[in-house]
């Protein structure tokens, strides 16, 4: 039998439509679903929903939103190394492969086992406050951010490289992301678009206020220290823009690559430069 849990975002008004035709479609089918516990009540399909869903063993998982949605399916499901195939009912759907038009014939290919899984680098993030124990912060399949709570106020922040202090500088933020990561909040500030298959790390300034900075790309296995040097208290670090937590001033951030990989599900009617075209040139 295969086990599928289904994340839908409660948000989007075409979810109810699009997983009525997923359990529609698996059936009479050897297939068993999952919800999680918040989304089976939303839903009205309570007898699906599962506890603690993202420690429970599944084939494969289906995230039905945007690439948001997705995103956070990965990070939910980064230690048990559960691939995630998303379903595009939000607006750009980068990452995700099924579109809603072709939504019964991919669902037949998972049955069938007729997909791949691209295994995607994670960043993980810790802090270093003075005084304390260095801890654990989150993952991030695209990118984790330092950047300013509100007030528009440059950072002063210090990199260092391993063991090697490279530049202090003044910026709105950094950006650590990901290959995967490059088309999104890195692209916006002026990093370059990397294949996801690259191993590397790319470090990307927002605003730096010098012209020496510019968009840096490391190898995966290079660790990034990012120290906050600014005296102001609205310091944030987030992880895929989606979870967030201060900093103080004095406290280190450390990103490096992470031991767990996020698993995309992929077909192969869709290449990386076909979806680059058709997603981000579509309009040109």
């Amino acid at each position: 039998m295969l086990k599928i849990a289904v994340f839908p975002n409660v948000d989007k008004p075409d979810s109810p439509a699009i997983l009525q035709r997923i359990f529609d479609f698996y059936a009479d089918k050897d297939v068993q679903l999952m919800l999680p516990v918040d989304e089976s009540r939303f839903f009205g399909l309570e007898e699906y929903g599962v506890s603690g869903i993202e420690h429970v063993q599944a084939d494969l998982a289906l995230s039905l939103g945007g690439d948001g949605t997705l995103l956070g399916v990965c990070r939910r499901y980064g230690e048990m190394a559960v691939p995630v195939c998303g379903v595009n009912i939000g607006t750009l759907g980068f990452m995700a492969d099924i579109e809603r038009d072709e939504l019964e014939k991919k669902l037949q290919k998972i049955l069938d086992g007729d997909y791949h899984v691209e295994h995607r680098l994670l960043l993980a993030g810790f802090v270093q406050s003075p005084g304390k124990e260095r801890r654990f912060l989150g993952h991030a399949i695209n990118d984790v951010v330092i950047t300013k709570g509100g007030v528009a106020r440059m950072l002063h922040l210090g990199l260092s490289i391993n063991e090697t202090h490279l530049i202090d500088f003044k910026a709105d933020g950094l950006i650590v992301s990901s290959p995967t990561g490059s088309t999104a909040y890195s692209l916006s500030a002026g990093g370059p678009i990397m294949n996801p298959n690259i191993r590397a790390l790319l470090l990307t300034p927002i605003c730096a206020h010098t012209l020496t900075f510019r968009p840096l790309l490391i190898d995966e296995e290079d660790v990034v220290h990012i120290g906050i040097a600014a005296m102001h208290q609205d310091i944030i670090v987030t992880f895929d823009g989606q979870e967030s937590f201060r900093l103080l001033p004095g406290d280190e951030i450390t990103v490096q690559k992470s031991r767990a990989q996020a698993g995309i599900v992929k077909f192969e009617d869709k290449d990386y430069y076909q979806i680059l075209r058709t997603k981000l040139w579509r309009n040109e």
